[in-house]
C-alpha cells in the first residue's frame, strides 16, 4: 500500500503504508516534517493534513474531538482533517494528503 504526502514546500513523497497504522505514524516514520506532538491520541492537532478532495469520501467522518481540535489549528478547510484519526486500510491505498501550515517541527 501506499500513500502520497506533499509536504509544506510542496514536493510530493510517497510513502509505504501499513495496514492498521495511523496516516500520522507513516508521515512521521517515513521522516517527512510533521510535528504529531500527542503521538496520535488527538490532543494537539499538530497532525493536519489536508486530504485531497478524491479521498474524502472514502474516510470516516471526523468525530466530535476531531473536529473540536480542528477548530485550534491554522488554515482550516473542508477537506481537513487529523492524520492521527486516519487509519491506513486497504481502501486508502494511494491516498493523497498534504501537510498543513504549523505542522512543521
Amino acid at each position: 500500500m501506499r500513500i502520497f504526502v506533499t509536504d509544506q514546500d510542496g514536493k510530493t513523497h510517497e510513502c509505504e503504508g501499513i495496514e492498521g497504522w495511523r496516516v500520522m505514524e507513516i508521515i512521521r516514520d517515513a521522516g517527512l516534517p510533521i510535528k504529531a506532538e500527542c503521538g496520535g491520541c488527538a490532543s494537539c492537532a499538530t497532525c493536519h493534513v489536508y486530504v485531497d478532495e478524491d479521498w474524502l469520501s472514502k474516510l470516516y467522518p471526523p468525530r466530535e474531538d476531531e473536529t473540536d481540535l480542528l477548530d485550534t489549528a491554522p488554515d482550516v478547510r473542508d477537506n481537513s482533517r487529523l492524520s492521527c484519526q486516519i487509519l491506513m486500510s486497504e481502501e486508502l491505498d494511494g491516498l493523497k494528503v498534504t501537510l498543513a501550515p504549523g505542522t512543521e517541527p
